[in-house]
Protein backbone atom coordinates (compact mmCIF):
# COMPACT_ATOMS: atom_id res chain seq x y z
CA UNK A 1 0.00 0.00 0.00
CA UNK A 2 3.13 1.97 -0.78
CA UNK A 3 1.87 5.46 -2.37
CA UNK A 4 4.21 7.74 -4.49
CA UNK A 5 1.63 9.70 -5.82
CA UNK A 6 2.77 13.39 -4.77
CA UNK A 7 4.17 14.34 -7.75
CA UNK A 8 3.46 18.33 -7.15
CA UNK A 9 5.97 19.92 -6.65
CA UNK A 10 4.61 22.74 -4.75
CA UNK A 11 1.74 20.68 -3.24
CA UNK A 12 1.80 19.21 0.38
CA UNK A 13 1.05 15.31 1.02
CA UNK A 14 0.28 12.99 3.74
CA UNK A 15 2.53 10.77 5.31
CA UNK A 16 1.42 7.62 6.94
CA UNK A 17 3.08 6.25 9.45
CA UNK A 18 0.85 4.04 11.20
CA UNK A 19 -2.73 2.55 12.08
CA UNK A 20 -4.10 2.35 15.51
CA UNK A 21 -6.93 2.20 17.68
CA UNK A 22 -7.52 4.24 20.26
CA UNK A 23 -4.65 6.41 20.68
CA UNK A 24 -2.97 8.65 23.62
CA UNK A 25 -3.09 11.92 21.91
CA UNK A 26 0.18 13.09 24.15
CA UNK A 27 2.12 9.58 22.83
CA UNK A 28 3.14 11.87 19.76
CA UNK A 29 3.11 15.13 20.90
CA UNK A 30 6.72 16.55 20.38
CA UNK A 31 8.52 13.67 17.86
CA UNK A 32 10.03 15.45 15.22
CA UNK A 33 8.95 12.32 12.98
CA UNK A 34 10.09 12.41 9.16
CA UNK A 35 9.89 16.46 8.96
CA UNK A 36 10.57 19.76 11.20
CA UNK A 37 8.18 21.41 9.05
CA UNK A 38 5.08 19.87 10.49
CA UNK A 39 3.60 17.98 13.75
CA UNK A 40 2.82 14.36 13.79
CA UNK A 41 -0.72 14.62 14.46
CA UNK A 42 -3.94 11.75 14.89
CA UNK A 43 -6.12 11.54 11.58
CA UNK A 44 -9.54 10.06 12.38
CA UNK A 45 -10.46 6.97 10.47
CA UNK A 46 -14.25 5.47 10.13
CA UNK A 47 -12.89 2.84 12.92
CA UNK A 48 -9.54 3.59 13.49
CA UNK A 49 -6.90 6.36 13.68
CA UNK A 50 -4.30 6.99 11.29
CA UNK A 51 -0.91 8.55 12.44
CA UNK A 52 0.09 11.01 9.91
CA UNK A 53 2.26 14.25 9.15
CA UNK A 54 2.00 16.83 6.52
CA UNK A 55 5.28 16.72 4.31
CA UNK A 56 6.48 18.83 1.10
CA UNK A 57 5.31 16.38 -2.00
CA UNK A 58 8.44 16.76 -4.08
CA UNK A 59 10.24 15.07 -1.19
CA UNK A 60 8.67 11.92 -1.92
CA UNK A 61 8.14 11.79 -5.84
CA UNK A 62 10.09 8.68 -7.20
CA UNK A 63 13.35 10.45 -8.22
CA UNK A 64 13.47 11.97 -4.27
CA UNK A 65 13.43 8.90 -2.96
CA UNK A 66 14.94 6.53 -5.44
CA UNK A 67 17.97 9.16 -4.46
CA UNK A 68 17.49 8.90 -1.11
CA UNK A 69 17.90 5.09 -1.12
CA UNK A 70 21.20 5.81 -2.28
CA UNK A 71 22.47 7.97 0.53
CA UNK A 72 22.76 5.45 3.22
CA UNK A 73 23.09 7.90 5.89
CA UNK A 74 19.82 9.87 4.93
CA UNK A 75 18.01 6.60 4.37
CA UNK A 76 19.07 5.69 8.29
CA UNK A 77 17.61 8.89 9.52
CA UNK A 78 14.02 8.47 7.85
CA UNK A 79 13.92 4.82 8.89
CA UNK A 80 15.02 5.94 12.62
CA UNK A 81 12.22 8.85 12.77
CA UNK A 82 9.29 5.76 11.35
CA UNK A 83 10.19 3.58 13.75
CA UNK A 84 10.48 6.53 16.82
CA UNK A 85 6.81 7.20 15.83
CA UNK A 86 5.65 3.85 15.92
CA UNK A 87 7.09 3.24 18.65
CA UNK A 88 6.01 6.02 21.00
CA UNK A 89 2.00 4.90 19.77
CA UNK A 90 2.36 1.90 19.75
CA UNK A 91 3.61 1.72 23.70
CA UNK A 92 0.05 3.35 24.51
CA UNK A 93 -2.39 0.95 22.15
CA UNK A 94 -2.34 -1.66 19.44
CA UNK A 95 -0.32 -0.31 16.35
CA UNK A 96 -0.18 -1.37 12.94
CA UNK A 97 2.62 0.15 11.08
CA UNK A 98 2.85 0.95 7.45
CA UNK A 99 5.66 1.25 5.34
CA UNK A 100 8.21 3.58 5.41
CA UNK A 101 7.27 6.48 2.53
CA UNK A 102 3.56 5.91 2.54
CA UNK A 103 2.61 8.58 1.02
CA UNK A 104 -0.54 9.93 -0.43
CA UNK A 105 -2.02 13.20 -1.68
CA UNK A 106 -4.16 14.44 1.08
CA UNK A 107 -5.65 13.71 3.92
CA UNK A 108 -9.01 12.58 2.43
CA UNK A 109 -6.78 10.29 0.06
CA UNK A 110 -5.41 8.79 3.07
CA UNK A 111 -9.07 7.88 4.05
CA UNK A 112 -10.31 6.81 1.03
CA UNK A 113 -7.11 4.06 0.86
CA UNK A 114 -7.03 3.07 4.66
CA UNK A 115 -10.79 2.43 4.20
CA UNK A 116 -10.63 -0.38 1.80
CA UNK A 117 -8.69 -2.05 4.26
CA UNK A 118 -10.87 -1.98 6.98
CA UNK A 119 -10.89 -5.61 7.19
CA UNK A 120 -7.64 -6.50 7.50
CA UNK A 121 -6.52 -3.57 9.96
CA UNK A 122 -9.54 -4.87 12.43
CA UNK A 123 -7.93 -8.54 12.22
CA UNK A 124 -4.24 -7.85 12.83
CA UNK A 125 -4.87 -4.99 15.42
CA UNK A 126 -6.99 -8.02 17.01
CA UNK A 127 -3.91 -10.41 16.93
CA UNK A 128 -1.73 -8.16 18.51
CA UNK A 129 -3.26 -6.28 20.89
CA UNK A 130 -1.74 -6.94 24.16
CA UNK A 131 1.57 -8.35 22.21
CA UNK A 132 4.74 -7.63 21.60
CA UNK A 133 7.27 -9.20 19.02
CA UNK A 134 10.56 -11.19 20.34
CA UNK A 135 14.16 -11.92 17.98
CA UNK A 136 15.79 -15.79 18.90
CA UNK A 137 18.60 -16.16 17.30
CA UNK A 138 20.56 -19.47 18.39
CA UNK A 139 24.26 -20.34 17.64
CA UNK A 140 26.19 -23.94 17.78
CA UNK A 141 27.93 -24.47 20.67
CA UNK A 142 31.33 -23.27 20.68
CA UNK A 143 32.54 -26.18 22.83
CA UNK A 144 30.65 -28.68 19.63
CA UNK A 145 33.54 -27.39 17.35
CA UNK A 146 36.35 -27.49 19.17
CA UNK A 147 35.21 -30.85 20.05
CA UNK A 148 34.82 -31.61 16.37
CA UNK A 149 38.62 -30.88 15.42
CA UNK A 150 39.82 -32.60 18.77
CA UNK A 151 37.82 -35.69 17.66
CA UNK A 152 38.68 -35.80 14.43
CA UNK A 153 42.85 -35.10 15.58
CA UNK A 154 42.46 -38.01 17.69
CA UNK A 155 40.47 -40.32 15.18
CA UNK A 156 43.45 -39.29 12.86
CA UNK A 157 46.17 -40.31 15.33
CA UNK A 158 44.31 -43.57 16.60
CA UNK A 159 44.12 -44.28 12.58
CA UNK A 160 47.58 -44.10 11.97
CA UNK A 161 48.73 -46.12 14.99
CA UNK A 162 46.74 -48.57 14.22
CA UNK A 163 48.27 -48.99 10.89
CA UNK A 164 51.77 -48.96 12.30
CA UNK A 165 50.99 -51.93 14.70
CA UNK A 166 49.41 -53.96 11.94
CA UNK A 167 52.83 -53.25 9.82
CA UNK A 168 55.04 -54.41 13.05
CA UNK A 169 52.49 -57.65 13.65
CA UNK A 170 52.93 -58.72 9.97
CA UNK A 171 57.34 -58.17 10.23
CA UNK A 172 56.97 -54.89 7.65
CA UNK A 173 59.03 -52.18 8.62
CA UNK A 174 57.20 -49.15 9.29
CA UNK A 175 58.47 -46.70 7.33
CA UNK A 176 58.88 -43.22 8.76
CA UNK A 177 56.33 -40.61 7.67
CA UNK A 178 59.29 -37.93 6.82
CA UNK A 179 60.61 -40.13 3.91
CA UNK A 180 59.69 -39.71 0.23
CA UNK A 181 57.92 -42.68 0.35
CA UNK A 182 54.28 -43.09 2.23
CA UNK A 183 54.45 -45.74 4.90
CA UNK A 184 52.70 -48.91 3.71
CA UNK A 185 49.27 -48.18 4.78
CA UNK A 186 49.14 -44.67 4.44
CA UNK A 187 46.34 -44.19 2.24
CA UNK A 188 44.02 -45.91 3.79
CA UNK A 189 44.70 -43.97 7.34
CA UNK A 190 44.10 -41.23 4.80
CA UNK A 191 40.90 -41.83 3.66
CA UNK A 192 39.47 -43.47 7.11
CA UNK A 193 40.49 -39.85 8.62
CA UNK A 194 38.73 -38.20 5.66
CA UNK A 195 35.24 -40.78 6.23
CA UNK A 196 35.79 -40.09 10.21
CA UNK A 197 35.69 -36.30 9.42
CA UNK A 198 32.89 -36.31 7.01
CA UNK A 199 30.95 -38.24 9.79
CA UNK A 200 31.67 -35.51 12.89
CA UNK A 201 30.20 -32.76 10.37
CA UNK A 202 27.31 -35.09 9.50
CA UNK A 203 26.81 -35.32 12.79
CA UNK A 204 27.50 -31.63 13.87
CA UNK A 205 25.06 -30.46 11.50
CA UNK A 206 22.96 -33.05 12.94
CA UNK A 207 23.04 -31.91 16.13
CA UNK A 208 22.82 -28.43 15.13
CA UNK A 209 19.53 -29.11 13.59
CA UNK A 210 17.84 -30.77 16.40
CA UNK A 211 18.78 -27.65 18.92
CA UNK A 212 17.71 -25.55 16.65
CA UNK A 213 14.36 -26.90 16.72
CA UNK A 214 13.81 -27.91 20.34
CA UNK A 215 14.65 -24.11 20.55
CA UNK A 216 11.79 -23.17 17.80
CA UNK A 217 9.52 -25.80 19.16
CA UNK A 218 9.88 -24.23 22.69
CA UNK A 219 9.51 -21.03 22.31
CA UNK A 220 6.68 -21.48 19.61
CA UNK A 221 4.38 -23.37 22.44
CA UNK A 222 4.67 -20.05 24.85
CA UNK A 223 4.01 -17.93 21.75
CA UNK A 224 0.97 -16.92 19.56
CA UNK A 225 2.34 -17.14 16.46
CA UNK A 226 5.83 -17.22 15.20
CA UNK A 227 8.19 -16.98 12.19
CA UNK A 228 11.16 -18.45 11.00
CA UNK A 229 13.68 -15.87 9.35
CA UNK A 230 16.76 -16.67 7.30
CA UNK A 231 19.43 -16.47 9.20
CA UNK A 232 21.72 -13.43 9.11
CA UNK A 233 25.28 -13.90 7.19
CA UNK A 234 27.95 -13.14 9.71
CA UNK A 235 31.13 -10.89 9.57
CA UNK A 236 34.21 -12.55 8.62
CA UNK A 237 35.56 -12.08 12.42
CA UNK A 238 32.72 -14.19 14.08
CA UNK A 239 32.97 -17.30 14.32
CA UNK A 240 29.78 -18.57 15.67
CA UNK A 241 27.62 -20.65 13.24
CA UNK A 242 23.95 -19.61 13.29
CA UNK A 243 21.23 -22.00 13.14
CA UNK A 244 18.27 -20.50 14.22
CA UNK A 245 16.96 -16.76 13.46
CA UNK A 246 13.05 -16.53 14.50
CA UNK A 247 10.12 -13.84 15.94
CA UNK A 248 7.82 -14.95 18.09
CA UNK A 249 4.68 -13.24 18.67
CA UNK A 250 4.28 -12.99 23.11
CA UNK A 251 1.40 -11.75 25.00
CA UNK A 252 3.08 -8.89 27.26
CA UNK A 253 2.09 -10.64 30.55
CA UNK A 254 4.39 -14.27 29.27
CA UNK A 255 7.61 -11.76 28.79
CA UNK A 256 9.34 -12.93 32.29
CA UNK A 257 8.01 -16.25 31.02
CA UNK A 258 9.74 -16.30 27.47
CA UNK A 259 13.12 -14.74 29.47
CA UNK A 260 12.85 -17.76 31.71
CA UNK A 261 12.70 -20.46 29.41
CA UNK A 262 15.51 -18.85 27.64
CA UNK A 263 17.71 -19.37 30.39
CA UNK A 264 16.74 -22.74 30.21
CA UNK A 265 17.62 -23.78 27.00
CA UNK A 266 20.71 -22.36 27.33
CA UNK A 267 21.89 -24.51 29.76
CA UNK A 268 19.93 -27.73 28.24
CA UNK A 269 21.48 -27.10 24.96
CA UNK A 270 24.63 -25.38 25.47
CA UNK A 271 23.65 -23.43 22.99
CA UNK A 272 24.19 -19.76 22.85
CA UNK A 273 21.02 -17.73 22.79
CA UNK A 274 20.66 -14.38 22.10
CA UNK A 275 16.62 -13.12 23.23
CA UNK A 276 16.25 -9.43 21.39
CA UNK A 277 12.86 -7.38 22.30
CA UNK A 278 10.27 -6.50 22.93
CA UNK A 279 9.64 -4.85 19.60
CA UNK A 280 6.47 -3.22 17.96
CA UNK A 281 5.39 -6.67 15.90
CA UNK A 282 5.82 -5.51 12.80
CA UNK A 283 6.36 -9.01 11.35
CA UNK A 284 2.62 -9.92 12.21
CA UNK A 285 0.49 -7.08 11.20
CA UNK A 286 0.53 -8.72 7.90
CA UNK A 287 0.61 -7.05 4.45
CA UNK A 288 -0.87 -3.58 4.79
Amino acid sequence: MRQHDAEVPDANATYVFAVCRDPDPSSCAGLPGVTHEAPVRLLALDSFTAIVQTVRACDFTDEAWQSRLSDQRELERYARAHHDVVSAVAAACPTVPLPMATVYHADERVREALAKETDRFRAALKRIAHHAEWGVKVYAPPAATAATAATAATAATAATAATDDADRRTGRPVVPTDRGRPAAGAGLAYLERKRGAQRLRERSQEDALRTAETVDEQVGRLATASRRLRPHPQPSTDRRVQILNATYLVAERRSEELALLTRTLRERTGAEIELSGPWVPYSFVGEV
